[in-house]
């Protein structure tokens, strides 16, 4: 008796810890290679902006903020517009009557992370930068446990911790190769926007996610171009009319802000069907391989200095993405996702185990054995 009540204990720890076991068949899943093909998709797509960004930096241009209103143009002529030929409680108008404050400091918080961030790198330097970003990863999953209720294993926060040393790994060969860019005029002040951007990040992450799993990609989208576009019109009005008067138009500068809007507009579209199928947090831990693609670009384009430790980063983080990813989140809240183009289905009365990675067959399993 006790050592069977020793093993229902050991098998209780194995589940909570998300170490049970699995045959590498349920690990190694398509679902799995497709959600970290699509995670570096993304990641390539925020390379793209880097390297626009760069070329526009040497060119003298630094408007942030036409940039973001670029996009966020593109997202109210697609999506605002698709939502405004809807029908029913689906129409625009019917949206803004009950949840338009929602959507506005959603609009509100992805603004001002981009704006926040970019800001920063005028007065602290890019180790810091890269350092702090990583920030958003656990203001995330706090979040996502008291709003969304997910809840996370021990190999989770494991893999997360795995994935901050490729990071490190990442910043410790900027500084041997002598790429800590930036300003160094106001540390504190540049530290803190970094923050205060990875905390907004976060928020509307958070708000993507359950937008994207509970109501609609295309209502996101759209609500996120029409209140994106107001705020980061009104921001681009009081602080870079200067800045854009003095822009000596031609072609190359004008294929670089459309390769730059394109770009953000595609990852702005992307994004949520990652979202929908991971989580928001494991979307992140992808985007960290961003500033990778960034730097091997820099390599061919600005003659960067190479280090082995990059690769070394790399694969650290798509193993850390790869242990968050195997086993999978749950949630207690009712399950009331829906497709893009269907009405929600109605809510669940019970609160129930939803797998983020779609496998019904597995949640079950540890749904049961939970209960032991």
């Amino acid at each position: 008796m006790e050592g069977l009540q020793e093993d229902r204990l050991w098998g209780k720890w194995r589940v909570a810890c998300g170490l049970h076991s699995y045959n590498l068949r349920d690990v190694f899943t398509w679902h799995l290679l497709k959600t970290i093909v699509m995670g570096q998709v993304l990641s390539l797509l925020i390379c793209g902006t880097a390297v626009s960004c760069q070329y526009l930096a040497d060119a003298g241009v630094e408007t942030p903020m036409l940039q973001s209103f670029l996009n966020y143009a593109l997202l109210l002529i697609i999506y605002t517009t698709i939502l405004c030929t809807r029908k029913g409680d689906r129409n625009i108008v019917e949206i803004l009557k009950t949840k338009w404050w929602k959507y506005l400091i959603m609009g509100l918080a992805d603004v001002e992370a981009n704006y926040t961030v970019v800001k920063a790198y005028q007065f602290t330097t890019l180790t810091s930068i890269q350092l702090l970003d990583c920030f958003v990863i656990p203001v995330l999953m706090f979040l996502s446990w008291f709003i969304l209720k997910t809840r996370y294993r021990l190999v989770h926060f494991v893999a997360v911790i795995v994935c901050l040393l490729g990071v490190g790994a990442m910043v410790g060969a900027d500084i041997l190769a002598g790429r800590d860019q930036g300003s160094s005029s106001d540390v504190v002040l540049g530290d803190g926007l970094v923050l205060l951007s990875a905390g907004l990040y976060a928020v509307s992450n958070v708000c993507q996610e359950y937008t994207v799993k509970n109501l609609s990609r295309i209502e996101f989208l759209g609500m996120m171009g029409l209140f994106g576009t107001v705020i980061s019109g009104i921001q681009l009005a009081v602080l870079e009319i200067p800045a854009v008067a003095v822009i000596k138009w031609d072609l190359h500068i004008s294929m670089l802000f459309a390769l730059y809007a394109l770009c953000m507009f595609a990852l702005y579209s992307f994004m949520p069907v990652v979202v929908k199928m991971t989580s928001a947090t494991a979307v992140n831990l992808s985007l960290l391989t961003a500033d990778l693609f960034s730097l091997f670009c820099g390599i061919f384009l600005f003659r960067y200095t190479f280090s082995t430790l990059y690769i070394i980063s790399f694969v650290i983080i798509t193993v850390g993405f790869i242990m968050f990813n195997a086993v999978p989140t749950y949630s207690a809240l009712p399950d009331s996702s829906s497709s893009d183009d269907e009405d929600p289905a109605a809510d669940g009365t019970s609160s129930r185990l939803l797998s983020q990675d779609g496998d019904n067959q597995r949640t079950e399993t540890v749904t049961a054995v939970a209960a032991l």
